[in-house]
């Protein structure tokens, strides 16, 4: 008991030092953490795993038809426990009898994100939920009903011996994990994995450095920041499109339904893989960088889903991750108690003076350098955007601390107003240079 006061008594004054927009970060005690494992099923497991799968991308689509079909023609929605009864009367069906021969809470988990998919698609945070295919990557949720992990072993419902998979986190006992929800998951390159999701104590916040840096993505350089550092851009993609060329190639000269069709599309499946983990894993570098060594990170928000209409650029901007660099550095910033400011994606950082202000009538994109004609200062074209961006969020942070941490702000074009939970930054609007 004293121990737990203590605590307590430490994260209110925690609480208490942060700004405004954080302090709903220490309400809960806990987090969602979750730990992703390779997995070794044999081949009976392999076998009862794809029968799950199996049934819980049928129910998915027929509920999903049903839905879609009953919205087109009744003119109403479809509630939960509705799709809870058609599940059951697919139970009974039958034609569908193999439903009951693999575990139901999978099941009962693919109708409950199928309802929390459209709850974001009518709040406008997600696209409409779409069909699950058998090529894409497989999945089953199992709660703790449907699962026991006891000195280190996994047992799935309907399995009788533990499934295999290999602990990468030395640090954490895994003896003492109570996880939540286990996900087992099998993707298109023929690897299975085991994902632990465990609520765990808030981590303690990082200590203040005093620094604040503003940040311009891009596609020459990932990232440049406003004090000129330069974040190179991997090209992960073009590193490796001569390779998924030629096994793309070779998938298409085989035979639909063959046996070296299916190996041809497992190497293809495996170039992509590699392609996407060492993207992720050079995303989360750099923003842990940015993230420890600065209190305070402004960036721009930008139109990804508009900007890759441009045939021309659709790809190098695909390829550098800008929506899930964004993503991680929210996450991060909340998780460590750093401020993230957005500002809006029309305020005009390349083509204003960051010494006086002024404001380029025009500024081409192959223009990596140009001299202001009112103060004829030498400006990078990115460094000074970065310098800018910066200089626009402090403004707006200084005038309305509210507005900083992006709650309550109403974007131009967007009727709905965001609020503050989960500190997602959502765009603010500084003062533009008048031309």
């Amino acid at each position: 008991m004293p121990g737990n006061a203590g605590q307590q008594n430490q994260r209110a004054v925690r609480a208490a030092r942060l700004p405004h927009c954080y302090d709903h970060v220490f309400d809960t005690v806990t987090v969602r953490t979750a730990y992703r494992c390779r997995a070794y099923p044999d081949q009976t497991q392999q076998q009862v795993l794809n029968r799950t799968f199996g049934c819980v991308r049928l129910v998915w689509n027929r509920t999903l038809a049903a839905r879609h079909a009953r919205w087109h023609h009744e003119r109403t929605g479809t509630s939960y426990a509705q799709t809870d009864l058609a599940l059951t009367a697919m139970k009974k069906d039958p034609d569908l009898a193999f439903l009951n021969e693999v575990s139901s809470v999978p099941l009962q988990q693919a109708l409950r994100h199928q309802h929390k998919a459209f709850s974001a698609f009518f709040a406008r945070r997600a696209r409409y939920p779409r069909f699950k295919s058998r090529r894409s990557r497989q999945c089953a949720h199992y709660t703790r009903s449907a699962f026991s992990l006891r000195g280190g072993e996994l047992r799935l419902a309907k399995m009788s011996e533990p499934l295999a998979f290999v602990w990468s986190w030395p640090s954490t006992d895994l003896t003492g994990l109570d996880p939540a929800m286990v996900v087992v998951s099998r993707e298109p390159d023929g690897r299975w994995y085991v994902t632990f999701t465990v609520d765990r104590d808030a981590p303690e916040p990082l200590p203040e450095v005093g620094r604040t840096v503003g940040v311009d993505l891009g596609v020459k350089d990932f990232a440049v920041t406003s004090d000129g550092d330069r974040i190179p851009n991997l090209r992960h993609l073009e590193r490796k499109a001569r390779n998924m060329v030629r096994y793309q190639r070779r998938l298409a000269r085989c035979q639909r339904g063959s046996a070296n069709r299916a190996k041809a599309k497992a190497k293809v499946a495996r170039a992509h893989r590699k392609v996407r983990d060492a993207r992720r894993d050079f995303l989360h570098r750099a923003s842990t960088r940015l993230v420890r060594e600065h209190d305070v990170i402004v960036i721009e928000d930008l139109n990804v889903s508009g900007m890759v209409r441009n045939r021309r650029l659709a790809r190098a901007i695909s390829d550098c991750g800008w929506g899930e660099f964004r993503r991680q550095l929210a996450y991060k910033c909340e998780r460590y108690s750093r401020r993230l400011l957005v500002i809006d994606r029309w305020y005009p950082s390349s083509k204003t003076c960051s010494a006086c202000g002024h404001l380029l009538a025009e500024l081409s994109l192959s223009a990596r350098h140009w001299t202001c004609p009112a103060c004829r200062a030498r400006h990078d074209r990115d460094v000074n955007a970065a310098k800018n961006i910066l200089a626009a969020g402090l403004a707006v942070a200084r005038g309305s601390p509210g507005d900083a941490c992006g709650a309550d702000v109403r974007h131009s074009g967007f009727s709905r107003v965001r609020s503050a939970v989960k500190q997602e930054p959502w765009p603010v609007t500084a003062r533009i240079p008048v031309l």
